[in-house]
């Protein structure tokens, strides 16, 4: 007994550590004031905004923006709760309230919903010439689940927006769920078809997305 117990106090006092080990015993670098962002919908805003403003410069011709993720812990103090009236949706963290699939995961998925139309509504309003910053554009708002509920990424829901400088036909739903090959990155290939750009292969993908 005594000899693991000495064994124990010993491991690791050899120096020999094998593997990856952290670089930095403290953080390196200020941590964010408080109260970035508080303001849950005003800080995406902003993150729109600015995203406009590198379209309308010039300034770049290619953005992501990612609004949450996943695993996200963030809540939604902002929104008022539908099942816990008087509150806001705030006694739960988002990955958790997609098992829900109730009525406050609904809001949630609303509030995000019209983030995508302040962006489009933002591209809209500039004029390019004969057309609409929108009009010269191409969006796609995606989400890595169908249901969170159950877990389900058989049927993802893709929106694509705007109008590629009149390569991109909008007004439509397309359902692709019982057709074969009906990979995303087919969608991928026929969007950057739509920027002059023509890979071979794209992910699993070698052909593009029928009707896009």
């Amino acid at each position: 007994m005594r000899e693991v117990e000495k064994r124990i106090e010993n491991a690791g006092k050899r120096g020999e550590l094998q593997g990856w080990r952290p670089t930095l015993d403290k953080p390196n670098m200020q941590r964010p004031a408080d109260g970035i962002p508080q303001d849950i919908g005003e800080h995406m805003r902003l993150m729109i905004d600015l995203l406009v403003l590198g379209f309308q410069t010039d300034t770049t011709r290619i953005t992501t923006l990612k609004l949450n993720n996943d695993h996200s812990a963030l809540r939604f103090p902002n929104l008022p709760s539908v099942q816990q009236a008087g509150h806001g949706i705030d006694y739960m963290i988002h990955h958790l309230l997609s098992h829900s699939d109730g009525d406050d995961y609904l809001k949630v998925n609303q509030f995000f919903m019209e983030q995508l139309a302040y962006l489009a509504r933002k591209l809209d309003s500039i004029r390019e010439g004969e057309r609409t910053l929108l009009d010269d554009t191409m969006i796609m708002h995606c989400s890595s689940m169908m249901v969170g509920a159950k877990h389900n990424n058989d049927e993802l829901p893709v929106i694509v927006l705007g109008g590629a400088a009149g390569r991109l036909k909008g007004g439509r739903v397309v359902d692709y769920k019982d057709k074969p090959e009906r990979q995303l990155c087919r969608l991928f290939m026929s969007m950057m078809d739509k920027m002059d750009v023509h890979p071979k292969v794209f992910g699993d993908a070698t052909k593009m997305l029928e009707e896009v």
